[in-house]
């Protein structure tokens, strides 16, 4: 089944159509297989950076989130397990979207929930343009020569496997 999403950076509108039950692996976003592209981001303390900071050194995953998306809550607890399994061999990069969000609320969420990792906030939407972002939970696993191994979106992907092969697992 192909999916298709579309979400307006603007005001928060989401639509998809055709997605796989339960989420997982998917046919929207960026292509598994590609170079991942750098992208302009900030700091939650609004300093620039770059998405390509985090690429070359050891596996990186990339999820695209906001503090109101319900499959990125359903996420939260595979996450901050994978975070434990994978400390100090994966880096983490957490992407905030900009629809209904500031990087204060995130930074509050992420504290609250105890989330930790690298914190971006995507306010002029570089990232989510370059990655072909779907929708919030859209995760992006990036090996350690910079190669997009695997994509996915929804509360359950089976993110462990794919981050045990590029992580040496």
């Amino acid at each position: 089944m192909s999916a298709r999403c579309v979400l307006s950076i603007g005001i928060a509108t989401l639509v998809c159509v055709g997605l796989p039950r339960g989420g997982g692996a998917q046919a929207a976003g960026i292509a598994v297989g590609l170079r991942a592209p750098d992208a302009a981001v900030e700091t939650l303390d609004g300093q620039a950076t770059d998405l390509a900071h985090f690429v070359g050194t050891k596996p990186v995953l990339l999820e695209f989130w906001a503090t109101w998306c319900p499959l990125c809550k359903q996420l939260e607890p595979t996450m901050h397990a994978l975070r434990e399994k994978y400390s100090g061999r994966v880096t983490f990069v957490n992407v905030g979207i900009t629809p209904n969000q500031t990087p204060e609320k995130q930074r509050k969420f992420a504290t609250d929930k105890e989330i930790v990792g690298e914190f971006v906030y995507d306010r002029s939407d570089k990232a989510v343009s370059a990655y072909h972002v779907p929708n919030p939970s859209f995760i992006v696993i990036i090996d350690r020569t910079g190669t997009i191994v695997y994509t996915g979106v929804g509360g359950t992907q089976p993110v462990d496997s794919a981050l045990a092969k590029v992580a040496g697992e």
